[in-house]
């Protein structure tokens, strides 16, 4: 029988924001897979552990050789199916089964942090990727939310979007370490935005 991948949404990453469903596979899996973070925090002595860093080559490999004596567990930060390692997991491995469970995502929490629905949001991401430029065209009344990254922080993003015609007064927050003890949350406009320093690894809400 072909071992299962089991691909875990552990929520933005403090134990109180992750499902109870997500917690059982991790604590029993006898391979894990996670970010480095991921792992101190939710790793158990006599689990065999990888840690996810930018060599998918080598995860490939420890996978395979995994997979070929039992399921394996990979956490993966926020929900599965938004700009995870998921796609990339069902592409390399189409000969095992896979199963999802679902976490909060980030982008769910920030707009919770700023007391905003996120229905009819778009969703989009700038971690090491631009959108196309349809996807962030102003409109009146539109939403949109980024994940991050260094080089594309929200003071890179609200620049991009300010050049494409956004009002410089258009509300807009950026949320960094959410669900952690160093959580910050800065909430105001895309031109005060345009200056803020830090926030590479974050949620970037913009509110039309």
């Amino acid at each position: 029988m072909d071992h299962t991948l089991i691909v875990a949404g552990i929520g933005p990453g403090g134990r109180d924001y992750i499902l109870p469903k997500a917690l059982e596979a991790i604590e029993k899996a006898h391979y894990l897979v996670g970010g480095r973070r991921a792992l101190h925090d939710y790793a158990k002595e006599g689990q065999e552990t990888y840690p996810v860093t930018g060599k998918l080559s080598l995860l490939s490999d420890w996978l395979t050789e995994k997979l070929a004596l039992g399921d394996v567990v990979v956490m993966v930060s926020g929900d599965p199916g938004f700009y995870s390692l998921l796609p990339w997991l069902k592409k390399k491995f189409p000969e095992h089964p896979v199963k999802v469970i679902p976490g909060i995502s980030s982008v769910q929490a920030a707009f919770c942090l700023i007391s905003e629905p996120w229905q009819g949001a778009r969703w989009l991401s700038f971690h090491g990727r631009v959108p196309e430029t349809k996807d962030t065209a102003y409109e009146k009344g539109r939403k949109l939310a980024f994940l991050t990254d260094y080089e594309h922080n929200p003071a890179y993003i609200a620049g991009y979007l300010i050049k494409q015609g956004w009002p410089k007064n258009t509300r807009a927050a950026a949320c960094e370490h959410i669900s952690y003890e160093n959580q910050q949350v800065e909430e105001s406009t895309l031109e005060k935005l345009a200056s803020l320093e830090g926030f590479g690894e974050s949620v970037m809400v913009v509110i039309g």
